[in-house]
């Protein structure tokens, strides 16, 4: 039997973007979402936006009540910036304050514990316009949202998050001008970065300053860079892929440093952002507690076939090319491989890197599409999505019996909700969403997790 401890922490994650619908409800600001399917509905998936969510703001007491009925001790959401400052600064919309009061009161009075991430890709549009993550103003502008949350919920939340995924805004909004602002502009990424890891830095002194007996950590995206060979050419690019994906956030929010390689390779392209020395002993004087993981897939990588176009922006595929294993398996509506042992050698690299740092895992899942066609008898018999965690749990614990000090396992998602450019196109809840009439049907594998919870394993 695979288990885990009594205190483990099972539970799922979503963000109050994909999850709360009321997008124009309640004084609410415009973030970046909003205003950009105003701008492009064509380019989310049946032309479905933000708005169309699975409701959690009218229906959260109900929605907990459904938590609990699949076994959650434990709840990962955001908060709206835009929600909470409609301007991204300056006064607090007192409608929002009630809102997420509310949403953590109950949460705990269900004995589910919240864990709570401050910012998941929803930029304030009123902040957006003034550079947003590109603009040193707004990361002072962060640093006062984020106190105010401390300030406003601290007595009730007690786990912190400062960002889901940084790497995504820098890469998708900077880099390949996949999310708004749409841009490919490498010198202004590795500006966003670097002030996103300076914001968190400064959230996270706040809080500490606050002493409310919490911890505070940041959710990065880790995706284990294995070579196609143990060759020397093979070795430096999955080395390097690694310096991007993962190190350029971990390291400074683990150890408070950047990797010196980084730093060359930087350099060496003439991108290297505006600093302050300042600013630097910030990032290093205020590491993080915890570290949460989101881990889907692993990234394959191989020595350049051919040499790079110096005359084109620079991407970190400069330094290596993309590698298909063959006889991988793979999500095929997602296209993502499936590679289970990927959390295990997560786990192996905290505690051998990383000081053994406590973490987390706050995102692992499997999107599927049209999960309708596997209804039987009036529910979605998921099963594939059960081994999928199944698989995932058991390199997991793995992991935790050789000593990586893991404290919980959060999936993405507890009820089937909207992502980003691909709207519904692939569901990963416990919980079926009827989009029209908001009904909810547990699934299969959400039974599978209540027993999973209450066994403490499988």
């Amino acid at each position: 039997m695979v288990t885990f401890a009594n205190d483990f922490f099972f539970g799922s994650a979503t963000s109050s973007t994909q999850s709360e619908g009321a997008h124009t409800a309640e004084e609410k600001g415009q973030d970046i979402w909003d205003l950009w399917y105003e701008e492009e509905p064509f380019k989310f998936h049946d032309e479905i936006g933000p708005k169309d969510t699975s409701t959690f703001y009218k229906n959260y007491k109900s929605d907990i009540q459904l938590l609990k009925e699949t076994g959650h001790n434990s709840f990962r959401t955001s908060i709206s910036w835009s929600r909470l400052f409609p301007k991204g600064f300056g006064e607090v919309n007192q409608k929002a304050v009630t809102f997420y009061t509310s949403v953590f009161r109950e949460l705990t009075a269900n004995n589910i514990t919240p864990f709570v991430n401050l910012f998941h890709f929803d930029m304030p549009v009123a902040l957006q316009k003034i550079g947003g993550w590109e603009n040193r103003e707004v990361v002072e502008y962060y640093r006062v949202y984020a106190k105010t949350c401390f300030c406003l919920f601290g007595d009730v939340v007690k786990h912190w998050f400062t960002f889901n995924e940084p790497i995504v805004h820098v890469e998708c909004g900077y880099l390949q001008g996949y999310h708004y602002p749409c841009k490919t502009d490498p010198k202004a990424a590795v500006q966003v970065a670097y002030h996103t890891a300076l914001a968190s830095a400064l959230a996270i002194r706040e809080y500490h300053q606050l002493k409310q007996g919490g911890k505070i950590g940041i959710v990065l995206n880790l995706t284990p860079a294995y070579p196609r060979s143990e060759h020397c050419a093979d070795v430096k690019a999955a080395r390097i892929a690694e310096l991007f994906a993962n190190k350029s956030f971990l390291d400074p929010s683990v150890k408070g440093t950047y990797d010196p390689e980084l730093i060359e390779l930087i350099r060496k392209h003439d991108l290297m952002p505006i600093y302050s020395s300042d600013d630097i002993a910030v990032i290093a004087n205020n590491k993080v507690d915890f570290l949460g993981v989101n881990y889907y897939q692993p990234v394959r990588v191989c020595a350049k076939a051919n040499m790079p176009n110096n005359e084109a922006p620079f991407m970190p595929t400069y330094y290596f090319d993309y590698y298909e294993m063959p006889g991988r398996k793979m999500n095929p509506y997602r296209g993502w491989e499936i590679y289970p042992r990927g959390i295990y050698d997560i786990a192996m690299n905290i505690r051998d890197n990383y000081g053994n740092i406590e973490w987390m895992i706050t995102e692992n899942g499997m999107g599927v599409e049209n999960e309708e066609r596997f209804r039987k008898d009036g529910r979605i018999e998921d099963d594939y999505r059960i081994e999928f965690y199944k698989d995932h749990l058991t390199w997991l614990a793995k992991g935790i019996a050789e000593g990586s000090n893991c404290i919980g396992y959060h999936v993405w998602t507890f009820i089937d909700c909207w992502s980003w450019l691909n709207a519904y196109k692939n569901r990963y809840g416990f919980v079926e969403l009827d989009l029209k009439s908001q009904k909810r049907i547990i699934k299969k594998s959400g039974y599978w997790f209540k027993e999973l919870t209450q066994n403490h394993g499988f």
